[in-house]
């Protein structure tokens, strides 16, 4: 009788246990999609194209997107680039964007932060890279 009652204890336990990771594996998987979707692309004026020119100041190939800054129009701009992993299957290694270069950037400035755009093509030398 005492084996049984220790079984089943010992059962419940178990399955309370089993609960506990399933809950936590659903929550972390539901927290990974939020932050996939962080993106604020309505926060940027769809209405409003933006062709600037210009030399890359800096890089930052990284996820959730690279970001580099560009001097162009009298002033840096910061343009939001795709993810690393879409830079990449495009043709974009991170090699292929460097300090000093200029591109030429096509996109939509934010519709808040005076100094910042999303890019949604690059053109470096020859190639132009469709980023979404």
């Amino acid at each position: 009788m005492l084996k049984q009652g220790l079984k089943n204890a010992l059962k419940q336990r178990l399955m309370q246990i089993v609960m506990a990771v399933i809950a936590i594996a659903a929550l972390v998987t539901i927290e990974a999609e939020r932050a996939s979707a962080h993106h604020g692309w309505s926060e940027y004026n769809n209405q409003q194209t933006l062709n600037l020119t210009g030399q890359i100041r800096s890089v930052g190939y990284a996820n959730p997107h690279t970001v580099i800054q560009v001097e162009a129009a009298g002033k840096v701009w910061r343009a939001v680039l795709a993810p690393p992993a879409r830079m990449q299957r495009r043709g974009l290694p991170q090699n292929a964007l460097r300090v000093g270069q200029t591109v030429r950037i096509v996109g939509y400035p934010h519709r808040s932060e005076a100094n910042e755009m999303r890019a949604e093509q690059i053109v470096l030398s020859n190639q132009t890279v469709e980023l979404r």
